[in-house]
């Protein structure tokens, strides 16, 4: 399997491989979520916030689906084959760009617990880390790791999209973020995936 494009008309579709062998990043040319956080879904979800993704979840053998800036990434059962699952997946992405169907709804924003002035210190450098160095790198192979907590010197981690699954999510997460959390925030003592 190889990076490719799929044309209809004058739109196109670009795919691209990830780390993860169970997961395909589809670039539809178009924005997908505007400044909205990434959003996460499988098929346990109810998926309110995006019709769309009920629709993806709703093919045999597609588990998750991530609407990241501008691509949504797959993730398919070990079961299936991407030769069988891209065409049902592209010509979905295609309809909802032809008929301009929105790819997520927006939401409340989520309420923040109070916290003391230290804890919400050491939380805003963990979170600055995370944005301004994990973030994107991880964007760039269709995942996402957002920031969950932070008890007692632990912080928790949701791995999502691509990063969620992938073999090398763990090297990842132990050797890579919890050392350069643990260099810019002297607090931070682990990382742990939730």
């Amino acid at each position: 399997m190889s990076n490719s494009r799929y044309f209809l008309n004058d739109m196109f579709i670009e795919t691209k491989e990830t780390p993860n062998p169970s997961s395909i990043m589809f670039y539809p040319g178009i924005e997908v979520m505007n400044s909205q956080e990434p959003l996460y879904f499988t098929k346990t979800d109810v998926c309110k916030e995006s019709a769309f993704a009920r629709i993806l979840l709703e093919i045999n053998g597609v588990d998750c689906v991530f609407l990241g800036k501008d691509f949504i990434t797959v993730t398919k059962n070990d079961d299936y084959d991407w030769y069988a699952l891209k065409p049902h997946i592209l010509g979905h992405i295609m309809e909802a760009i032809i008929n301009k169907v929105p790819f997520y709804s927006v939401n409340e924003p989520k309420v923040e617990v109070e916290r003391s002035d230290i804890d919400n210190s050491i939380i805003a450098q963990i979170k600055e880390v995370i944005e301004e160095k994990v973030r994107p790198a991880v964007a760039q192979d269709g995942g996402d790791i957002v920031f969950h907590s932070f008890e007692e010197g632990i912080v928790y981690l949701k791995m999502l999209g691509a990063c969620s699954g992938c073999p090398s999510s763990s090297i990842t997460l132990k050797s890579g973020i919890e050392n350069m959390l643990r260099y810019y925030v002297p607090e931070v003592v682990e990382v742990r995936q939730i």
